[in-house]
């Protein structure tokens, strides 16, 4: 589906939404004849320019006689526009999942994303649903791999393995899902053979790693087969340890699901 809400001329016109069909219109564009659109600016913002591109692809992409310039989530004009995308899987989608990333964050973990994905058997369609609304609510749509705060509130955590002095900050919350606590960096350098409790910051700084921690969490607490029952409660439990963020999350959800055809 994609959008929550109308688009266009007398539609709600959510900035999100607003960035979705802005986003699809510009990967549709090799579809019009000659000569071309020029590409929207994907700043959400409602305005003539939109509003005519959304009249101008029902009418020379779509081949209607005439258009209202609107379109609503689950109609024609949002399927036909979801038919241009590349098919598997790409930068364009993970781009209509998260409208607010920025391009050269999209750049720097689609790749990482690919190769993590693969190794650790997030693969179908659900799985990889679930897992990158999960990753995009986490990472403020790959805006943050490290956690904010400092770490203080961690400092002498036994249950994290933060014993020593300093371990609260050293260990605080880094990956697409962020790993907490020296003991959760220990382990997660024995599975991989690196050790990330001499240099805890690669976790957020190597974008492959950030993705591969991710998946190693997500591994690891047995999460794809939550996904596979399709349990958007139980993953972001998983995640989360209860359910903070989870319209949000739910949110990814639907836009992952809709530019993998997930119905």
């Amino acid at each position: 589906m994609c959008i929550v809400g109308s688009v266009g001329k007398h539609g709600r016109n959510d900035l999100t939404d607003v960035m979705v069909f802005q986003i699809l219109f510009n990967v549709n564009i090799p579809r019009f004849p000659d000569p071309k659109p020029a590409m929207l600016a994907a700043d959400g913002r409602i305005g003539a320019n939109t509003i005519s591109a959304i009249m101008r692809f029902e009418t020379a992409v779509m081949k209607l006689p005439a258009s209202d310039g609107m379109l609503a989530p689950g109609d024609a004009t949002m399927a036909a526009l979801l038919a241009g995308l590349p098919p598997g899987r790409s930068k364009e989608k993970l781009s209509v999942v998260m409208p607010r990333a920025l391009p050269a964050r999209i750049h720097l973990y689609y790749d990482p994303l690919v190769t993590g994905i693969r190794k650790y058997d997030i693969t179908s369609n659900l799985r990889m649903a679930h897992f990158i609304s999960q990753i995009a609510h986490e990472t403020a749509s790959f805006l943050h791999a490290e956690e904010i705060a400092g770490g203080a509130a961690y400092e002498g955590r036994g249950d994290l393995g933060n014993t020593q002095p300093g371990g609260g900050v050293r260990f605080k919350g880094r990956g697409l899902i962020q790993l907490t606590g020296r003991a959760n960096y220990a382990a997660y350098s024995k599975d991989s053979g690196v050790d990330y409790v001499a240099q805890p910051a690669l976790v957020a700084t190597d974008p492959y790693v950030s993705v591969d921690v991710a998946c190693w969490y997500w591994n690891k607490r047995g999460i794809s087969r939550l996904a596979d029952q399709d349990d958007v409660k139980a993953v972001t439990r998983a995640i989360n340890g209860g359910y903070n963020g989870l319209d949000d999350r739910i949110q990814y959800l639907v836009r992952a699901k809709g530019v993998l055809g997930i119905r």
